[in-house]
């Protein structure tokens, strides 16, 4: 860490150093004292988080735990009662950060072609059209995606519109993506599709990104940590790394410590499900 950043984290209150429980390595987002309460439910309390840079983290956790509630304080979509959260010691205001919304069909805005709804972000940017289109088009490129981005959404199917949704995420060049549960209204075919994918761009890229997940195998499949919460006030049961080689297929489902760690990971979850 540099000094002058150093500085920055320090001068804002937060500690540059990590947490109990952090993940011994720079963090690309910091949590700290984090409090939220919904009515009389005490969601967060004094609640700290380190989020490694380049690392797709999977949070996990019983239901209603807060699991959406986290990220989307941390995307600034809902505002903390108390506490900061930092990205290398900026405020989210100074950073691009890209968000996927579990409802795709909603997301978009179905009075534009696909290629629109992919540059609107840029547009609000006020980047000039001829850049966006370069942008948008260098982006479709790299992904390899072969989708006619003059379709309408109501002319895609789910898996295509969620692709859309995501290439919208990215065509800003985030630092950070969140995604919140992104495939849970996706068929079984199209949700393996969509991993594949997001394994794909995450290998690709490099890029932060933060899965809010319902399906314990999947989060663990794409994750290189999976970040399990306890029942509210939540708090960080346990932060399981996830060593399975990447490209991840089929075959890594079967694996020795794939399974161990799953095993690890469920039993976990079932310890913070009985706690009353």
């Amino acid at each position: 860490m540099s000094a002058q950043h150093a500085l920055r984290v320090e001068s804002a209150g937060v500690p540059s150093t990590p947490p109990v429980g952090g993940v011994g390595k720079r963090p690309h987002v910091t949590v700290r004292a984090l409090s939220k309460t919904f009515g009389k439910t005490v969601i967060y309390d004094n609640f700290d988080l380190d989020i490694p840079r380049g690392e797709l983290i999977s949070v996990f956790g019983p239901n209603g735990c807060g699991k959406s509630t986290l990220i989307n304080m941390i995307a600034g979509l809902i505002p903390v009662d108390k506490g900061q959260i930092l990205f290398d010691g900026m405020l989210l205001s100074e950073i691009k950060f890209g968000y996927v919304f579990q409802n795709y069909r909603e997301a978009l805005f179905p009075w534009m072609r696909a290629f629109d709804n992919i540059a609107y972000p840029l547009k609000l940017m006020k980047v000039p059209p001829a850049e966006r289109r370069a942008r948008t088009e260098a982006l479709v490129a790299r992904l390899g995606i072969k989708l006619d981005l003059n379709l309408f959404p109501y002319q895609m199917s789910g898996g295509q519109q969620q692709l859309v949704s995501i290439m919208r995420s990215l065509v800003v060049e985030p630092e950070i993506l969140f995604l919140d549960e992104p495939f849970s209204a996706l068929d079984y075919e199209m949700t393996l599709f969509m991993r594949e994918q997001l394994q794909r761009l995450f290998m690709d890229t490099g890029m932060t990104m933060v899965l809010v997940s319902h399906d314990l195998e999947e989060a663990v499949y794409l994750a290189d940590r999976v970040l399990l919460l306890s029942r509210h006030p939540a708090r960080v049961a346990d932060f399981t790394p996830v060593t399975a080689a990447r490209p991840r297929t089929t075959v890594t489902l079967s694996e020795p410590d794939f399974v161990s760690t799953k095993a690890h990971c469920l039993d976990v979850f079932q310890r913070e499900v009985r706690r009353a």
